[in-house]
C-alpha cells in the first residue's frame, strides 16, 4: 500500500526568520544561537548546536525572528537552496531559512530531514527570484511529502542514519590515509639538504618537449571532439590529485596525427595550471593513446634520477615546494602556474634507492588507501539506494 501524502503546512509549523539590526550593540554578542546558511556549509552530520553568532533576548524582539524548539528541522531557503539540519538545543535563524516545527502526533524530524535531503534537486528546482533563488514560505507550505505511520518514520530514519555513520566512518578513514601519505613522505624526505636541489626543468627526460602543456587556441576546437578515439586529458583527469577517469572526451585518429607531439605517456606528471592550479597526479602504466589539453602541463621526467611518483609527492607535501608557488604566485590576478613557474621550481632530490624504499613503504599506504576509497564510495552508494527505495519509491 502506498503511503499517504499531505503538505508540509499541515504537518507543521513552517517559520521564518531574520536578522536583528547589526549596528545595534545590545542586539548581539548574547546567549541564544543565531544560526545562518554559512554555519550549516560547514556541518558534518545532521544535528546542530554552535553558531559562530549569538543574539540577546533584545535581539530577538526586535525582528520577526523566533526561538525555534530543539529538534526543529532547519531548511536553507536561499544562498543557497537545500541544507538541512536539526538543531538540538533551541536557537534563532536568519532569513535565508524556512524552518519546521513538526506535528508530533504525523512527522518525526528525523524523517524530515532524511526526505529533505533526499529530494534536494527537487526543493532547489522551486526557488524564484531574479537576483538569487529563493523557496518562500507559501512554496514550501504547499510541498508535498509521503506520511507513512510515525513507526515506519522512525525505522526507515533509523536505517538511514547508520547508512550515514558508515559513509562517514569510511570518509574518515580516507581522510586518515591521505594524512598518513603526507607523514609517509615527510618521514622520509623533510630533511634533504639543499645542496641536493636541481630545477625541476632539469629532472626532465632529455628528449624534446619534455615538459609541455596542451594545444592552444584553433589547434583543437571543442566541435572537434569525437566520440570515441584518442583520449584527451583534463583538469578533471587530476583535479583530486591522482589520476581519475571522468568525462570522457575523443579526438579522431586523423587530428591526433596533427596533435601528436602533446601526446601523455605511462608514468607522465600532470599539473593542472588552469582553474584549480597546482593539482598533480601521475599517468598510470594502462594509459590508452592520450593527449593533453592546455589545461595541463605534462612532465616526461628522467627516471634515472627521480621517480613521478616522488615529484608528484614532492610539490604537494613538501613545505619548499609549498612556500615557492605560494611566493610565485601571489599578487597575479588570477592565482595560476605557467610554464616558468614549474619549470624553475627548485626541487630536493635524494638518490634514487632512497625514493624506490619510500615508493614501496607507500604503495603498501595506496593498497589500504584504495580499499578505503572504495568502502567509502560503496558505503555513499548504499545510501543514496536506501534513500531512493525507502523514501521515494514507496512515496511515490
Amino acid at each position: 500500500m502506498k503511503w499517504p501524502k499531505a503538505c508540509l503546512g499541515e504537518v507543521a509549523q513552517v517559520v521564518s526568520g531574520a536578522t536583528p539590526k547589526s549596528s545595534v550593540d545590545e542586539y548581539w554578542d548574547g546567549d541564544i544561537p543565531w544560526i545562518t546558511p554559512a554555519d550549516l556549509s560547514k556541518l558534518e552530520g545532521k544535528e546542530v548546536s554552535t553558531t559562530a553568532r549569538r543574539i540577546t533576548e533584545a535581539g530577538l524582539a526586535s525582528c520577526s525572528s523566533r526561538l525555534l524548539p530543539s529538534r526543529s528541522v532547519l531548511f536553507s531557503s536561499r544562498a543557497p537552496i537545500g541544507h538541512v539540519a536539526i538543531n538540538i538545543v533551541p536557537m534563532a535563524t536568519n532569513q535565508g531559512f524556512k524552518s519546521f516545527v513538526p506535528n508530533p502526533d504525523l512527522l518525526l524530524p528525523d524523517f524530515l530531514y532524511w526526505w529533505l535531503r533526499h529530494d534536494k534537486v527537487y526543493l532547489q528546482s522551486l526557488g524564484r527570484g531574479a537576483t538569487f533563488k529563493e523557496v518562500s514560505k507559501e512554496i514550501v507550505e504547499s510541498i508535498e511529502i509521503p506520511l507513512p505511520p510515525l513507526e515506519e518514520q522512525r525505522r526507515i530514519a533509523a536505517i538511514l542514519d547508520k547508512a550515514s555513520r558508515i559513509a562517514e566512518l569510511c570518509g574518515t578513514a580516507l581522510k586518515l590515509s591521505h594524512a598518513a601519505d603526507k607523514s609517509l613522505f615527510l618521514h622520509f624526505f623533510a630533511d634533504l639538504p639543499e645542496e641536493s636541489d636541481l630545477l625541476l626543468e632539469e629532472l626532465a627526460d632529455k628528449r624534446s618537449n619534455a615538459i609541455r602543456t596542451g594545444p592552444f587556441g584553433s589547434q583543437l576546437l571543442h566541435g572537434e571532439f569525437t566520440d570515441s578515439g584518442v583520449a584527451v586529458l583534463g583538469i578533471d583527469n587530476a583535479v583530486n590529485n591522482s589520476f581519475e577517469w571522468s568525462k570522457r572526451r575523443f579526438i579522431s585518429h586523423e587530428k591526433y596525427e596533427q596533435l601528436k607531439r602533446y601526446t601523455v605517456y605511462p608514468g607522465d606528471l600532470l599539473i593542472t595550471i588552469m582553474g584549480t592550479c597546482g593539482r598533480a597526479a601521475v599517468v598510470p602504466d594502462d594509459i590508452p593513446q592520450a593527449i593533453n589539453t592546455k589545461h595541463l602541463c605534462a612532465i616526461s621526467v628522467d627516471r634515472s634520477v627521480v621517480l613521478p611518483e616522488y615529484l608528484h609527492s614532492y610539490i604537494l607535501f613538501h613545505p619548499s615546494a609549498s612556500r615557492y608557488l605560494s611566493q610565485r604566485t601571489k599578487g597575479a590576478i588570477m592565482e595560476g602556474l605557467n610554464m616558468t613557474i614549474i619549470k624553475e621550481l627548485p626541487v630536493a632530490v635524494p638518490p634514487v634507492s632512497h625514493q624506490m624504499a619510500w615508493l614501496a613503504r607507500r604503495k603498501i599506504l595506496r593498497a589500504a588507501s584504495r580499499r578505503a576509497q572504495s568502502m567509502s564510495a560503496s558505503a555513499l552508494s548504499l545510501r543514496q539506494s536506501f534513500s531512493y527505495n525507502l523514501l521515494e519509491e514507496r512515496g511515490a
